[in-house]
């Protein structure tokens, strides 16, 4: 019983020591995504769905929720973040090819029809992320006119 006691509070001291190292945080400015709104025009619905659904793990800023200053979930929700950016970034829209921005619209209206964005652990702390069907018809209509417009442009050059 002894050597428990003596792990448990070895376990403790770790995690209150790990409380103060954390990642760097995902805190830049929410005006890298104006590229990318002033070249897609959303709809004021749709431009709201981004920002409350996809900016946080899609973009260069996130907004973090009270939990987020508690290790390891910081990490967790890092990684989350990392990966987000990794596979779509709003903010490095303008970086991005005409083939790349039209595949990329494709790809963000189908997770979108799929019900695979946003994910579920995300919805779960964020209940205005979780979309309406007519929410979702919306975001999918505005991708598919927005892919539809880049496919032109491609055809065009």
């Amino acid at each position: 019983m002894k050597i428990l006691k003596k792990i448990l509070v070895f376990l403790l001291i770790v995690l209150v020591v790990a409380q103060f190292f954390g990642p760097e945080k995902n805190e830049g400015d929410l005006a890298t995504v104006a590229t990318f709104i002033s070249e897609t025009n959303p709809p004021k619905d749709v431009k709201k769905i981004l920002e409350t659904t996809c900016f946080d793990c899609h973009s260069d800023t996130t907004t973090y929720p009270w939990y987020n200053s508690i290790t390891p979930v910081n990490f967790w929700l890092n990684d989350h973040v990392l990966d987000g950016k990794k596979h779509l970034n709003f903010s490095k829209w303008n970086t991005y090819s005409l083939k790349k921005k039209e595949h990329k619209m494709d790809e963000l209206y189908e997770e979108v029809e799929k019900g695979e964005m946003p994910l579920d652990s995300y919805t779960w702390t964020h209940a205005d992320a979780n979309l309406t069907p007519a929410q979702i018809a919306a975001v999918v209509a505005w991708g598919k006119k927005v892919q539809g417009d880049y496919k032109l442009q491609m055809t065009a050059k």
